[in-house]
């Protein structure tokens, strides 16, 4: 496996020169912000304001939304649209986890449209109810009512996923929600656009529901020509290049730009020049593939190696996200997983020196993530949609680390995990050689590359200066789980 670019940060480029403050972690040491805070990025100098504007104004969310839609200048507002909603707070494509996203500042959210067999628009993204659902089935095969009676799983699904009281929403009622907060954009819906259209005018959101598809251009237009007013993006990529051109003087408001690798010629300059400057360009972070290795979790890391690069050089003035909140951040401030004030921050694969039982034991031979960070050691490091954790945590095993404690005081322990199962795994915190805590559940993320930092409920008093942390997981706890950072928060007073 070639070697990715993981230099370990926290603030872009762009945020180091306007705040000239950057948190950097190297192998084997720990970050801390000490006694003093990151100063903040000024709104003048913001990334949303250095690659876009502040946005137009409007009686209501949805209507300032609406207007910035329409603006394609080089000063249009960058856009955030949480896809599936606020999926980390609610069940994926749920009322609550649109409500959520509107709260944490989306101006859009991305819904995936499916019919029932009696021709009602739902909320689902995928054929079947079994992923998200304590039902099994394709949604095509129920009826409203039998729909109606299925209640949604937690976050984003999964066999081993709690449920929730949570119904599926019908598109209807999802629009009434967002009729003043915000825009809707309705994935997979292209082939029950007249049924969709039909619900937009029947709840007066017309200007809320954003069509999409990569149909062939004739179709669509056809489409837009018999419903006067339609929003529409246009999915373009190395596919379908020949799009832009057929469209004419006739262009939809934006397109979504898919590309594998950089290299396609869809990403390059002279193409996306054309297309920002006709329409506004919407461009994916999710995970890897969508917009090459310019995802999230780069972008938390380093966003320069997400976001930033996503506006800056690829023109997007839409980002489809994960994290809402965070990009939301990145917009303000510069940053992207800033390490908060008087905290230390350790990752995972950034652990002691010292090899197999002196700094770590690992029960299986080699590295199962293919990582090669860590030569001649077999922790298994991995690279998940730019995320570098110690994976295949199994009952056992245990990791040292060495943590520089900034000041005197108590701290509260708590780690960046993901999973889809539960149980997840546990594991006990030893400070200096000490005794070990009680047991921490690590507690389900409903994906494997999905990650969450989870408190511990684990309080130490540590002296200023060099401390030794012990991480170790049981032998008789299921381990399933995946490690992204330790950090120890100073506990106020």
């Amino acid at each position: 496996m070639a070697k990715p670019r993981l230099r370990r940060t926290t603030t872009s480029a762009l945020a180091v020169a306007l705040t000239a403050a950057a948190a950097v972690g190297g192998t084997t040491t720990s970050t801390s912000t000490g006694g003093a805070d990151t100063p903040a990025t000024s709104s003048a100098t913001s990334p949303a304001l250095a690659y876009g504007g502040k946005g137009h104004g409007g009686r209501t969310d949805a209507e300032r939304a609406y207007r910035d839609l329409l603006d394609h200048s080089t000063k249009a507002k960058i856009l955030t649209a949480a896809h599936r909603g606020q999926w980390r707070d609610a069940p994926e494509n749920s009322l609550p986890a649109i409500e959520a996203a509107f709260d944490d500042g989306a101006e859009i959210v991305e819904l995936d449209v499916r019919l029932t067999s009696d021709g009602v628009p739902v909320l689902m993204h995928d054929e079947t109810v079994d992923r998200t659902t304590n039902g099994t089935g394709k949604v095509s095969s129920f009826t409203l009512a039998e729909i109606k009676e299925l209640r949604l799983k937690e976050h984003l699904g999964g066999a081993q996923t709690t449920l929730t009281d949570e119904r599926i929403p019908t598109l209807a009622e999802a629009m009434e929600l967002a009729a003043d907060r915000g825009l809707v954009n309705l994935d997979k819906g292209w082939p029950a656009r007249e049924e969709i259209w039909d619900v937009l005018v029947d709840t007066g959101t017309v200007r809320n529901g954003l069509f999409k598809s990569n149909a062939p251009v004739a179709e669509v237009q056809q489409f837009r020509a018999a419903h006067p007013g339609a929003l529409y993006l246009h999915m373009i990529s190395d596919d379908n290049l020949a799009s832009f051109d057929e469209f004419g003087d006739d262009q939809p408001l934006g397109y979504e730009v898919v590309f594998g690798t950089e290299q396609d010629a869809v990403a390059r300059a002279p193409f996306l020049a054309r297309l920002a400057g006709e329409s506004r360009v919407w461009i994916n972070s999710m995970w890897n593939g969508l917009a090459d290795h310019l995802t999230d979790e780069a972008s938390l890391v380093d966003p320069s190696r997400g976001w930033e690069r996503i506006v800056s050089t690829y023109r997007a003035s839409m980002i489809q996200t994960d994290d809402v909140e965070k990009l939301e951040r990145w917009l303000r401030t510069g940053e992207g997983d800033p390490v908060p004030r008087g905290s230390v921050r350790v990752q995972a694969e950034d652990y002691a020196p010292g090899g197999e039982g002196v700094a770590y034991h690992d029960v299986d031979a080699g590295n199962r993530g293919g990582l090669d960070m860590r030569p001649g050691d077999d922790v298994d490091i991995s690279d998940a949609d730019g995320n570098v954790r110690v994976s295949w945590m199994r009952g056992g095993e245990w990791l040292t680390y060495e943590v520089d404690v900034p000041r005197t005081g108590a701290y509260a322990l708590s780690a960046r995990v993901s999973s889809p199962y539960t149980p997840a795994g546990a594991y006990t915190v030893s400070f200096d050689g000490g005794a070990e805590s009680e047991r921490v559940a690590v507690l389900s993320t409903t994906s494997h590359n999905k990650q969450e930092l989870q408190p511990s409920g684990v309080v130490q008093r540590l002296t200023r200066g060099t401390h030794t942390v012990r991480v170790s997981l049981p032998e008789d706890a299921y381990q399933n789980w995946n490690l992204d950072y330790l950090q120890l928060d100073p506990v106020k007073r």
